[in-house]
Formats: structure tokens, sequence, C-alpha cells
């Protein structure tokens, strides 16, 4: 009893993280996660590193990264809600960097399906601008 506790007390912290928006000159919106404390690792360099390689305009280095995080965010085993809201997030990040690379259906694609996932403010204003700037 007490060690399940104790597991799903860690858990709970591993996935407990904030994400914050930054935003790019085109008015798209990045999430990061800001708390690194109890943000794990694996999941934050990538996270983070798709949101910088866009700022950079490494974009095809920002797929990458953001593959890789939805690929460990689909493996992880902890709080459902925070999986689907940090899934909805690298997916939003990654339909960024596809739409600056011009690969407007798979960005469009990844836009629809995270606002599918978590209809959060940020994610619902990314798939509104690239509906805006593709004219759809």
């Amino acid at each position: 009893m007490k060690r399940t506790l104790l597991k799903t007390i860690a858990l709970g912290s591993f996935l407990t993280c904030s994400a914050a928006a930054m935003a790019d000159q085109s008015d798209y919106k990045l999430m990061v996660i800001e708390d690194s404390i109890t943000a794990a690792p694996e999941f934050e360099q990538p996270f983070n590193s798709c949101a910088l390689n866009v700022e950079s305009k490494k974009y095809d280095e920002a797929e990458a990264v953001c593959t890789k995080a939805i690929a460990l965010l689909k493996q992880s085993r902890g709080p459902r809600l925070k999986v689907r809201e940090l899934t909805s997030f690298a997916l939003s990040n990654r339909g960024v960097a596809r739409l600056k690379a011009n690969k407007d259906t798979a960005g469009i694609s990844d836009l629809y399906e995270a606002v599918q996932i978590s209809k959060n403010s940020l994610v619902s204003h990314n798939l509104t601008r690239a509906k805006e700037e593709l004219s759809l």
C-alpha cells in the first residue's frame, strides 16, 4: 500500500509542470515546459528544444525533436490529463515547425489533431492562425 502510494505520488509529480507560451515573429504560440524541477528531463529537453529550434528557424530539427517528444509522451505512464495536454502542445509546436518549413498539409494536420486532444486556447490560436495564413 505504502509503496503504491509513493509510486502514485512520484508519477503525479513526474509530469506536474507548467507550460508557457513563447510567441515567435509570426504570432504563432510555441509552448515550453517552464518548471524543470518537476518535469521529467526526457520530456523537457525535446519539448523545449522544438520551440527553440522553431525560433531559430531550424524547422527540420524542430520537427524531429517534437516527434521524439510526442513518442516519449505516448509511452508515458504519467497522469493521463497532463500527458494529453503535453501531447497536444507538442503536436501544436510540431505543426508550427512544419508550417514554417512549408509542409502545410502535415502542419495543419498536426494542429487539427492537437485541438482534438486538448481545446487549449494556445493550441486553438495556432490552428486559427494557420487557417488564416493558408486561407482555409
